[in-house]
Parts: structure tokens; C-alpha cells; sequence
């Protein structure tokens, strides 16, 4: 391994890179977001799910139409939609991916669009809360009291300063390329994490040949590796065996 990658900073997120939040979480979320939606806003299910799908199709997260658009305080909203009784239980990992992360040299951080609160809970029942120096969630991605979570490159650029991080030695793993483009254009290393990633065609089948079907990254193949992206990993234990300063894997 070269002995440069101590000095790397790794930005980890959470849902989908670190655990398989396609079948523990999202079809949960999915459905408390509409029904906070369809009862604060006074309309029915069917047009509160288009809400939630346009929202995020259009702005990379449902919370921020419903902010902009809607007079929604984002802490209630992230405190009534990720309540989720019993998440713990449905939470997994694969433990080669945890012995993966505690003996991967550098800085870690999670940065994630959950909120502080629900990413304590995952963190600790996976058993990485000590894994990390921090967690940067959605609570602090405001800029200039506007909420800017990922892509926005102003809060990353944010974010990089705060945490006083150099983008080239800075490496976010993440599995939603809008987020690793943006991550990419202020100057950071990027790995698209695939292990959990599902095709939206076929009943959400793992057909890895077809693109991602709908929102932000329609059009994105999961066998090719966009220019932006520096890596492709289908595990975290492929991180020990890349270095940013070679070819990318």
C-alpha cells in the first residue's frame, strides 16, 4: 500500500454506501415522506407521492421543494420521516466491508443527507460509531441559512473549509453520481460505490448492463465508469488496494 494514503480524508455516506439502505430503509422512507406530505399539505396520496418523486427528481432532495415551495420546517420534517420503529433489526452489513473501514488508513467522516439523529442510530447499530471522527448531516448544510445539501457544491466547498481539508486529498464514496460529479467539480477524489445500487427497470432487479431508470442520474450506466468518477468499487475492502495517484480501478 502506499505510504501516502495515511494522509487521504475519507467522506463517507451512509445510506447505500455503508449499508444496504435499499432494503432496510428507502420503501420505508418512501412511504412516512408521502404521508407527511399528504397530511401537512392537505392533498391526497396519489398527488403527495408525486410531490415527494418530483422534489427530488427536480432538486436532489424531496425536503428542499417541500421547504421552498411549501413553508416546511425542515426539522420536523426530518424528525416526523425518519422515526422508523424497528429500523435497527432490518439494518446489515457485511462484515469483511467492517473490519474493511477500521483498518482503512486516514481521516474518516460520514457525510450524509440523513439527519443527525437517524445516521446515530444506523452508526451504532452497525457498529462503526467509533469508525468515524464525525458525522456532517443534514443539519450542516445550510449556507447562508439556505438548506444546500449534496450535490451542491457550495456547501461542499463549505464543508471542505470548515473541516479545514484539501480537496485533492479528499476522497467522498458515495454511490449517487449526481453527488460525486458535484464532489469532482470543486476538486475531489471520487469511488461510486455499487454494491447496493438497483436498477429501476425490471421491478428493481440488479441488472448491473441497464442504466439507473428515473430521477437525477437517469441515463447513468452501471458498467461504465463516468468521467468524473475516479473509481468503481463493489466492496469497501477494494478502498485498501486504490491509490488516487494511479490508474483508477
Amino acid at each position: 500500500m502506499n505510504a501516502s494514503r495515511g494522509g487521504l480524508v475519507w467522506l463517507f455516506d451512509l445510506d447505500n454506501t455503508l449499508h444496504d439502505a435499499s432494503h432496510a430503509v428507502f420503501h420505508r422512507l418512501d412511504d412516512t415522506m408521502t404521508g407527511y406530505i399528504a397530511e401537512h399539505l392537505g392533498v391526497d396520496v396519489a398527488h403527495a407521492d408525486w410531490l415527494r418523486r418530483e422534489y427530488w427528481r427536480r432538486y436532489g432532495a424531496t425536503l428542499l421543494g417541500l421547504e421552498r415551495h411549501h413553508g416546511v420546517r425542515a426539522a420536523h420534517f426530518l424528525e416526523q420521516t425518519h422515526r422508523l420503529p424497528d429500523l435497527e433489526a432490518a439494518l446489515r452489513m457485511a462484515a469483511h466491508d467492517r473490519v474493511a473501514l477500521q483498518r482503512l488508513p486516514g481521516r474518516k467522516l460520514v457525510l450524509t443527507n440523513a439527519p443527525a439523529a437517524y445516521a446515530k442510530r444506523v452508526l451504532t447499530e452497525l457498529g462503526l460509531a467509533g469508525c468515524f471522527e464525525a458525522v456532517v448531516s443534514i443539519e450542516g448544510m445550510r449556507v447562508f441559512g439556505q438548506l444546500r445539501p449534496k450535490p451542491d457544491a457550495r456547501m461542499l466547498r463549505v464543508v471542505l473549509a470548515r473541516l479545514k481539508l484539501r480537496p485533492a486529498r479528499t476522497v467522498l464514496v458515495e454511490d449517487t453520481v449526481g453527488h460525486l460529479r458535484a464532489a469532482r467539480r470543486v476538486g475531489m477524489c471520487t469511488v461510486w460505490m455499487q454494491r447496493y445500487l438497483r436498477s429501476d427497470w425490471g421491478g428493481g432487479l440488479r441488472d448491473k448492463s441497464r442504466a439507473i431508470g428515473s430521477g437525477p442520474e437517469v441515463g447513468i450506466y452501471l458498467r461504465r465508469k463516468p468521467a468524473f468518477v475516479c473509481a468503481r468499487i463493489k466492496n469497501l475492502q477494494e478502498l485498501r488496494r486504490w491509490n488516487p495517484s494511479t490508474r483508477p480501478i
